[in-house]
């Protein structure tokens, strides 16, 4: 009877090993494969490229590398004497402008009173259109006003953003062109952090859930939000090869690897004393509803787990209204405007009344 007892001990306590060892597996494996974290996390920053909108040699620069600077504020300084020049002939040009409508204005207001013996009809068309011609002149010297005062504003270069200027290596005497880059500005309120998840686990990922961000080298994590959800990456079938035919890689069809989905992270709270520095490597960890309830019974406990193993036989269910639908108000479509071609205007359009006939005088303006 010992005997029988000491063996039916031994079949189960070996049994409850291999029951303990099978789970001690499962949990293992949900962990690496189906449980939403991934160590392929990182810092990201949008970035202003900052280029001037004039020509011309560098006489300041008001900023250091890495310094913070306020959204416009003035980061370099382009030489204004070309365009302080060009508004000041602007403006001559524009009082010339100017005194010359006034005087054709009168002109052509004093021949529509004068009788026929005096003047004729052709006359008066002549005298309104150099008025109307002079109108034009006036209004075409008022747009080139305003066009040298912004360029003359332009060689004042300003921060577009709040952030940090970063790898300066302009310097006094350099040479801006317009439209080419010469000096970047980290955008500080833009910080977020991309995890990159395998597909296998993105049946765990839903758009609002936390998320925990461990840096390489500090103890505690940055706290955000799920915000979104890249709806596509690049499939390297896609890509035409030469005549156009299809490039389709083979693979093992018993070893396939899955495929990293990125997950922006909007964070909400940083530890004090841990920087953001774009391209910072984070160990990213989403937690579920289920996971951020406290005071949950050891019964919900156990349950979440058996949910969980099944998730491993079964295949993960995904939670319904986890990631808005594809073409809803948060997706949706939008086709831009096509520009069409205006018609060529006719000249009595423009100014009508001007020279309605030969035998009758054209309208005052």
């Amino acid at each position: 009877m010992a005997r029988f007892g000491r063996e039916t001990l031994k079949a189960a306590a070996t049994l409850l090993i291999l029951v303990l060892a099978v789970l001690a597996a499962l949990v293992v494996w949900d962990s690496y494969v189906t449980a939403p974290w991934t160590r392929d996390g990182s810092v990201r920053v949008q970035v202003a490229s900052i280029a001037s909108q004039v020509s011309g040699q560098i006489t300041e620069v008001r900023v250091v590398d890495n310094q913070y600077v306020h959204q416009g504020d003035v980061l370099y300084v382009i030489n204004p004497f070309d365009f302080q020049v060009m508004l000041d002939t602007d403006k001559a040009q524009l009082r010339q402008k100017a005194a010359d409508l006034q005087v054709k204005r009168v002109q052509a207001e004093r021949r529509q009173h004068l009788s026929d013996l005096a003047t004729t009809p052709e006359e008066q068309q002549i005298y309104v259109g150099n008025a109307t011609q002079a109108e034009a002149a006036f209004d075409a010297a008022q747009q080139q006003v305003a066009q040298a005062d912004i360029n003359l504003k332009r060689t004042q270069v300003r921060s577009p953003v709040n952030g940090y200027v970063t790898n300066l290596l302009m310097r006094v005497g350099d040479y801006a062109h317009a439209g080419t880059t010469n000096i970047s500005v980290i955008d500080a309120d833009s910080y977020w952090i991309d995890g990159y998840f395998e597909e296998t686990k993105m049946a765990h990922v839903c758009v609002g859930d936390r998320a925990e961000a461990a840096l390489m080298g500090y103890r505690d994590p940055i706290v955000g939000r799920v915000q979104t959800v890249t709806r596509g990456i690049s499939v390297s079938n896609a890509a035409p090869s030469t005549q156009g035919l299809p490039n389709v890689d083979p693979v093992y069809t018993w070893v396939r690897l899955a495929q990293r989905v990125p997950v922006r992270i909007r964070i909400t709270d940083v530890p004090a004393g841990v920087p953001l520095v774009s391209g910072m490597t984070a160990t990213v960890t989403i937690r579920s509803a289920e996971t951020r309830e406290n005071g949950r019974s050891l019964r919900q406990r156990f349950a979440s787990l058996a949910d969980r193993l099944g998730d491993i036989v079964h295949g993960p269910q995904p939670s319904p209204g986890c990631m808005p639908r594809i073409g809803d108000e948060n997706g949706a479509t939008v086709t831009l405007p096509t520009p069409k071609p205006v018609a060529p205007l006719d000249p009595e359009e423009i100014n009508p009344s001007l020279a309605p006939g030969m035998n009758m005088s054209p309208l005052s303006r």
